[in-house]
């Protein structure tokens, strides 16, 4: 079953002769529990597609499907609304609130919500002990790692329970092993938790993690690798 699809999804940036094709009527379904890595050179429409997903910006053509809804067809209201409870979204440099823990910045999705703020910790809680974290609850971003910092995100990222999780460049912030054990975490999240997650990323390696690789030239689908092995190393710590 495909929790994400796109059709014929096609992204222009100003008219004329000026006009520039980000993304070309680019079609691809997502099923539920996959992890598919975007690559491609800079300038090939990984962002662009990225943020066609996750309703932050308008197509010019083409529709985006999440979970049987049509985002093309959403008002501003009803697009929050998705982005809140269907979709996480995980970043480069982690986002973090620098004056919240690391409970209250995994529980912020839900608490904006409008969940409790005993019963949004909780859950932020529980995601925080699944990624290692037990015992940096009441830490400051300031006192962890990179890569506690990166798990933070990520845990704020599902603490909503979304269907899908968009991740743009999620370790390029990142050593080498740190970007390992994120890579083996996200890979942790489509296959125990069943979230599809949809990774930009330029390194071969971590999109190695991924099930799929979908390349991107000149806003196209130029080429797609089906990965029926994980890099040694492929579990999360």
């Amino acid at each position: 079953m495909a929790i994400l699809k796109t059709n014929q999804l096609t992204k222009t940036y100003g008219a004329g002769d000026t006009a520039v094709t980000a993304l070309d009527h680019l079609s691809l379904e997502i099923a539920v529990g996959e992890m598919v890595a975007i690559m491609g050179p800079s300038g090939c429409g990984k962002s662009t597609l990225l943020h066609l997903l996750g309703g932050l910006d308008t197509p010019t053509s083409g529709e985006v499907w999440i979970d049987g809804q049509n985002l093309t067809r959403l008002n501003d209201n009803q697009l929050t609304e998705l982005r809140r409870r269907k979709l996480g979204f995980i970043f480069q440099f982690f986002n973090l609130i620098p004056v919240l823990n690391a409970v209250e910045n995994a529980a912020l999705p839900v608490t904006l919500d409008g969940m409790a703020s005993q019963q949004a910790q909780a859950k932020a809680t529980e995601w925080l002990q699944r990624f290692g974290l037990g015992n940096r609850l009441k830490n400051l971003p300031s006192q962890l790692s990179g890569g506690q910092q990166q798990r933070v995100a990520i845990a704020r990222a599902l603490v909503a329970e979304p269907a899908l999780i968009l991740a743009d460049e999620p370790t390029g912030n990142l050593d080498t092993h740190a970007s390992d054990e994120i890579a083996a975490l996200l890979r942790q999240v489509a296959k125990e938790y069943r979230r599809s997650v949809v990774m930009v990323t330029h390194d071969p390696r971590i999109a190695a993690y991924a099930d799929r690789i979908i390349f991107l030239k000149d806003g196209k689908l130029a080429d797609e690798t089906v990965l029926a092995s994980q890099p040694a190393g492929a579990v999360a710590h």
